[in-house]
């Protein structure tokens, strides 16, 4: 059975159930501040286990695309090594809301595996939850065990501890025991051998769990004790790529067709074999499951960078370049290639792969080329370190700060160390490591207490769209304390103006105000499993009385503003630009937007005047807001609303309207294009490959950007002696500055060309190295013409000259190449070292580099060190 029939049988399975096929939640998570990507399949339902809010239908059933790279859960080290663990893959599950229970989530899988799969009974093993001695004091799961003890031996009923039967979403919050089914698929002299039930959860690659069935009857609460839930439910997960193997007959995940086209295509692109040798193929495994985990979560709208979720995405993109570095040679960008074949075998089921490609190849090339690049230049800082090490170990801080600063993958560091007799000095890189990560678990760390009940009321409502004060009640609230922001409190209203964080629109700021006048203010309002979260310094004196919700309405008007503009500038750019223009993101603040959106080439200044004229035209023409709501999705794509990728949408949608723009949107707009007054981008530039961003300001913004420009206008015209045409003045300036400029270049090449014969006559040896330390009177880039200069006439030459320019310090070292090789000496190293003596710092090549720093006295002792290089 193929995979794609797979997934099909498995939804139609429990469709019959009476399950509601619902489709896969976006692998990037945006409105849940606990994580960064869906790890399981229960994310999307957390609202329903948590009781904030009930489901339309009691039984659903999905494949859900997760990602587990980070956190509790992260698999990440364990890909390729093995053959079942991956970064990105398909969780098939079926789900009860306060409906069915133990006895028919376990007759039911049970059902499937044998009697539709045709699983051979006898390779299937199942594990209940034994109960635990420790501070819960559970018993025994005697109902999962009684239900399996019908349909299968005893002998096959394993008793599991807490880590492997007992799950739980996090510290806090719903958990409950679970059941797990095992399968094993060695050979029959194998098995006769050895018991597949030794071999359960003992990270055996072929006998593997296949699905966890999760029995939600309790709530863990912050200070660690149990109760139990008012409604109990079902959580089921099974890998589908392990069911693949199983049903396809194969011995590893990556010999099933979900995986065994991109492996064909590896091995073309890079001329190698799978199968072969274990080291390339650990590096094919690598590449085929990352290319699966950054392909869908650039679709979904996550991009590479430097923080958060577009970190991670970064370093599974640069986990599997380096593989393909080390271990199948590849040099060039060859990633991207994949796409195609990717695409072909899962753009049916996931459609967002296909509509993506384009976009999806040309992100992963530009970062291969960026990180092909960072490796050239590590390989350099490495030999560096290497010269510099005395003895045969190599110092585990250099090592880390190779790659913290340089993204330089330490695994490949201890490599290249080994293959030239070297050692890494692994625990010293720990150290280092460890305490990198206690800062950020540091800064990070926020404890949150159990929510205070104040009054039960389920069906929280927005009215924000239509008032911005009015009277609540606060339902509950909780003490949450951070590094970063101190003590707080969340509130919750039984109803509330305050629109939360989504969308891209930041979320109100107010106050609530009580019959007393006592007054607190609310800093932020952001959503936590689709609950509305009030954020405050401190609680209100009279908790249980009724409050004045109010909205700070100048930041919404002014945000307002800023959404509205948004719509139009997605409008603009998709009319002048062309239909492929498709938002991948923005920020809407109060000051400020941003807009990212796919375009291949940076806008000409006659583009972006178009697109601020266009805009500018649809404030003049004062559209009045068309705003509909519980709009059936089906009718609002019809419509012609625009829906972005990676985004979640209801059955349910509202739909926002100025003119011709269209497009679903949840956040706050302004009744009338009018009442944005003028809007004005002030950037444009490049994201990644094919993504642009501009930022742009609308109202009493732009007011203050005209009022500034104007101010500074006129001090050019002062500078200028009241010119009457400023650009005229300057053209004639620049002119002039430019001749100037060729007259001291010219003089400075005299000035170097004279000195250098006077500084060849200076020049001594010491231990048969050409020397020479001096103060000198030309700028950065005579000095270093200069160095190279002799440095073409000299063998075995060490310079450092120190210059005084505009007030501030600055070293020179030139190294000749054979001295880096056979003394080990850095001009890198030295000018950071002689750097202190001038209070700065610097770096640069091992053959040459400077320093600047802000104490020209300094020099001279810099100078007066350099000779010590020498001695050592």
């Amino acid at each position: 059975m193929n995979s794609k029939d797979t997934r099909k049988q498995f939804l139609n399975f429990f469709k019959d159930k009476g399950h509601k096929i619902v489709p896969s939640a976006p692998m990037v998570i945006k409105d849940d501040p606990t994580l960064l990507f869906t790890n399981a399949g229960m994310n999307q339902f957390k609202e329903y286990f948590l009781g904030i809010s009930q489901s339309k239908n009691a039984r659903v059933v999905d494949t859900q695309k997760c990602l587990r790279v980070s956190g509790k859960h992260n698999d990440l080290e364990e890909v390729g090594k093995d053959t079942y663990h991956h970064t990105m893959f398909e969780m098939l599950g079926n789900w009860s809301f306060g409906d069915y229970f133990k006895e028919d989530a376990i007759n039911w899988a049970w059902e499937l595996l044998t009697d539709v799969l045709k699983i051979d009974k006898d390779s299937l093993y199942v594990s209940i939850f034994e109960g635990s001695n420790d501070a819960d004091q559970l018993e025994m799961d005697h109902e999962a065990f009684e239900l399996w003890n019908k349909i299968v031996p005893v002998d096959r009923i394993i008793k599991g501890n807490k880590k492997d039967n007992f799950w739980e979403m996090g510290d806090q919050g719903p958990c409950g025991p679970c059941s797990e089914i095992h399968v094993d698929i060695r050979s029959k002299e194998e098995k006769a051998k050895v018991s597949g039930a030794s071999l359960v959860n003992q990270d055996h690659p072929q006998v593997v769990e296949i699905w966890n069935l999760v029995f939600m009857q309790y709530n863990r609460k912050a200070n660690g004790s149990l109760e139990s839930l008012p409604a109990k439910h079902v959580d089921t997960g099974m890998g589908f790529e392990r069911l693949c193997m199983v049903l396809q007959g194969v011995q590893s995940n990556y010999d099933t067709d979900i995986f065994t086209p991109i492996i064909r295509e590896i091995e073309t692109i890079t001329n190698s074999d799978y199968g072969k040798n274990e080291e390339v193929d650990i590096a094919i495994r690598v590449i085929s499951d990352h290319i699966r985990a950054v392909s869908f979560s650039i679709a979904d709208g996550q991009l590479p960078s430097n923080t958060g979720a577009g970190y991670v995405i970064r370093r599974i993109l640069r986990r599997a370049v380096r593989y393909g570095f080390t271990f199948l040679n590849t040099k060039e960008p060859f990633m991207f290639r994949l796409v195609k074949v990717l695409t072909g075998s899962l753009g049916d089921a996931f459609p967002e792969l296909k509509e993506q490609k384009q976009l999806i190849e040309n992100v992963i090339k530009e970062e291969e080329y960026s990180f092909l690049k960072t490796l050239d230049q590590g390989l350099v800082l490495l030999d560096s370190i290497i010269a510099n090490t005395k003895g045969e170990t190599v110092d585990g801080g250099k090592a880390f700060e190779l790659y913290d600063t340089f993204g330089f993958p330490i695994d490949l560091t201890a490599l290249i160390l080994s293959e030239k007799g070297y050692k890494l000095d692994e625990v010293g890189f720990d150290k280092a490591m460890q305490k990198q990560k206690n800062r950020s678990k540091s800064a990070s760390e926020i404890s949150k207490e159990d929510w205070e009940i104040l009054q039960d009321d389920n069906e929280q409502e927005f009215v924000g769209y239509d008032m911005l004060d009015v009277e609540v009640k606060i339902t509950k609230y909780r003490k949450v304390v951070s590094k970063k922001d101190g003590t707080q409190f969340q509130l919750v209203f039984n109803l509330t103006p305050f629109y939360a964080e989504g969308g891209g629109q930041v979320g109100d700021k107010g106050y609530l105000e009580d019959v007393h006048g006592d007054v607190v203010y609310i800093t932020d309002t952001k959503k936590e499993n689709n609950e509305i979260i009030h954020f405050a310094k401190n609680l209100p004196k009279h908790l249980g009385e009724s409050f004045k919700a109010v909205v700070d309405k100048k930041q919404r008007s002014r945000t307002e503003a800023n959404h509205t503009a948004t719509h139009l500038l997605h409008q603009a750019l998709r009319e002048i630009l062309g239909k492929h223009v498709e938002q991948k993101g923005s920020s809407v603040h109060s000051k400020y937007l941003r807009f990212d959106f796919s375009h291949f080439s940076k806008l000409t200044s006659d583009e972006l005047r178009e697109v601020e004229n266009f805009v500018n035209a649809r404030i003049d023409g004062q559209l009045q807001l068309q705003e509909n709501r519980n709009v059936p999705m089906k009718d609002a794509i019809e419509e012609g609303a625009m829906a972005l990728f990676g985004e979640k949408y209801g059955d349910a949608v509202r739909t926002i309207k100025f003119g011709q723009s269209i497009e679903l949107c949840g956040g706050t707009h302004v009744k009338n294009t009018g009442d944005i007054w003028q809007f004005k981008i002030k950037s444009e530039g490049a994201v990644a490959a094919g993504i642009r961003r501009i930022e742009a300001i609308t109202g009493d913004a732009v007011k203050d950007f005209h009022v500034d420009n104007d101010t500074l206008l006129t001090k050019i015209k002062d500078a200028l002696g009241n010119s009457q045409d400023p650009v005229k003045s300057l053209v004639g300036l620049q002119e002039e500055n430019s001749s100037l400029k060729k007259q001291v270049a010219e003089l400075l090449k005299d000035k170097a060309k004279n000195l250098k014969g006077d500084l060849l006559q200076e020049l001594e040896e010491v231990n048969g190295v050409q020397f020479l330390a001096k103060h000198i009177d030309l700028d950065a880039g005579g000095i270093k013409d200069l160095c190279f200069d002799i440095g073409s006439n000299k063998d075995n030459l060490f310079l450092l000259f120190g210059a005084e320019q505009d007030g501030k310090a600055l070293l020179s070292c030139y190294v000749s190449k054979e001295l880096v090789t056979a003394k080990g000496l850095n001009a890198g190293a030295i000018v950071r070292e002689l750097g202190k003596y001038i209070q700065g710092g610097g770096g640069g090549q091992p053959f040459f580099a400077t320093a600047g720093g802000k104490n020209p006295a300094g020099i001279a002792e810099a100078l007066e060190k350099a000779k010590v290089y020498l001695t050592k």
